[in-house]
This record gives C-alpha cells, sequence and structure tokens, in this order.
C-alpha cells in the first residue's frame, strides 16, 4: 500500500477495521503505513485532514471520529441547518434576474 494515497490508505483501513476511528489513531496507520518519519508526519497531517474532509468517501463523525459514509443512511445524518438555504427566500426571484444583476 505505500504507492496509495493518504486517502486510499485511510479507506483501506476503515473498511478493514468495520467501524469508525478516531482521527489521531487514523492518522497514526496511515502514516505508519506510508513509513513517514515523525517530521514527515506532523508536515503532512493538516493536508491529510483536508483531503478527508474534501473526499466525499468519509464522513466526519462526534468527537473527531471518522468513518465511511457508505455505512450510514441518509435519515441518521445530521445536517447542519446553517449550510442549508434560508426558508426566507424570495420564491419570486426568477434565475434571469440572477443574470441581469
Amino acid at each position: 500500500m505505500a504507492g496509495n494515497s493518504l486517502t486510499e490508505i485511510a479507506y483501506s483501513i476503515l473498511k478493514k477495521n468495520k467501524k469508525s476511528v478516531l482521527f489521531n489513531e487514523l492518522w497514526k496507520e496511515v502514516s505508519e503505513e506510508k513509513n513517514f518519519t515523525e517530521d514527515m508526519s506532523k508536515r503532512k497531517i493538516a493536508s491529510f485532514y483536508n483531503a478527508l474532509m474534501l473526499d466525499a468517501r468519509f464522513i466526519s463523525l462526534d468527537q473527531n471520529f471518522w468513518d465511511l459514509r457508505e455505512r450510514y443512511v441518509e435519515d441518521t445524518l445530521k445536517i447542519d441547518p446553517d449550510l442549508t438555504m434560508d426558508a426566507d427566500y424570495d420564491e419570486d426571484y426568477e434565475y434571469d434576474d440572477l443574470l441581469n444583476e
């Protein structure tokens, strides 16, 4: 697995574990798989976290646990209401109006 991307390794680890994993434990396993030195591990941890956030295969859970999104049905996921469209938007506002602004 040493040639795989960090997210591919994380995916394999989570698939094998069959349960959610604390981020620090997941990173430890990934960095060990890649044979990172301690210094390299410290330098790459932020980019790994960002990669997990952007990869739709992963889901961030409470208390910094991570898992595979495929294990969760949509009904069990909590949606942050701040990320949804405001219900007070003007329904009469036409798409063409946006283009003419």
